[in-house]
């Protein structure tokens, strides 16, 4: 017989890393979505902002820019949550990053 020097991989865990860090990589995003409501109707949510920023202010400079309504949402996981009426994505990622509050690059945007 023939002897075959076949190598089995072992697991790999793409995260090993990440969890030795104490973080998975997810919560140095900020997450834009939209969410759609019925017919025509949107919701954009904003989540993964620092917590010792105040949503409130966010909020009201982000209702006042955009003339439109929105409020904050406490989730147990995910901390505050801003939401917004219509699809404001593009909008909201252009403001947070003129504003300085997060970089380009950690802004994700999802949704259709």
């Amino acid at each position: 017989m023939v002897e075959l020097d076949i190598q089995i991989p072992s697991t790999f865990d793409p995260f090993a890393e990440a969890e030795e860090f104490g973080k998975t990589g997810t919560k140095d995003y900020v997450h834009i979505r939209i969410q759609q409501r019925n017919g025509r109707k949107s919701l954009t949510t904003v989540e993964g902002l620092k917590q010792e920023l105040s949503s409130d202010k966010i909020l009201k400079s982000l209702k006042k820019e955009f003339c439109c309504n929105g409020n904050v949402v406490y989730d147990k996981e995910l901390g505050k949550i801003i939401q917004l009426q219509g699809d404001q994505r593009k909008k909201v990622a252009h403001f947070l990053v003129n504003a300085g509050i997060v970089k380009k690059e950690q802004i994700k945007i999802h949704g259709f």
